[in-house]
């Protein structure tokens, strides 16, 4: 009996590190941002998803917070990417709203989106699909809101770190 070939190593699938959190108003998603910031360094790519108002850029506004960096951050949805120079010796922020491109790398690419990707950290709202292949070391967030209840603040966040860089990064950390 012939035994099955042993499928290629994924190190996406098996260096991978999981913790879910429940948030329940926008001080405290910001507060996650600033705490997430403590983790992150130059190099990092963020992908954030959520339907719209489900607390991307208030959670970026608290990385911002927390990574000491220069201007006010709103929502890029109509410059598509904003830079965010560092006020200290910390990684500069690229806040990237990836909703209006069509799909994959190829209209990222004119973002020159890999050039900073080793200096800065990168926050891509709605980038699936379109910037994985940027690295194989990345943090996806999924942010969940009662479907329909555009009153309710209480928001499920699910941290998911991908590749070795977030192996043992401390994402746990973040529900203490």
């Amino acid at each position: 009996m012939e035994r099955p070939a042993a499928a290629p190593y994924d190190p996406a699938e098996h260096d991978r590190a999981e913790t879910r959190l429940t948030i329940t108003s926008p001080e405290q998603m910001r507060e996650l941002g600033r705490r997430l910031a403590e983790l992150l360094r130059a190099g990092d790519l963020v992908m954030l998803s959520g339907e719209l108002g489900a607390g991307k850029t208030t959670l970026t506004r608290g990385l911002g917070e927390g990574l000491g960096v220069r201007g006010a951050v709103t929502s890029p949805t109509f410059v598509i990417a904003r830079v965010h120079p560092s006020l200290g010796d910390g990684p500069p922020l690229v806040h990237v709203d990836a909703y209006r491109l069509g799909g994959g790398l190829d209209e990222m690419e004119d973002l020159d989106l890999d050039v900073s990707l080793s200096d800065s950290v990168i926050v891509v709202e709605w980038g699936e699909g379109k910037v994985e292949e940027l690295t194989e070391d990345r943090l996806q967030l999924v942010i969940d809101r009662a479907v329909g209840d555009t009153t309710d603040e209480v928001r499920q966040v699910t941290l998911t770190g991908l590749g070795a860089r977030w192996a043992e990064a401390g994402l746990e950390t973040l529900t203490a």
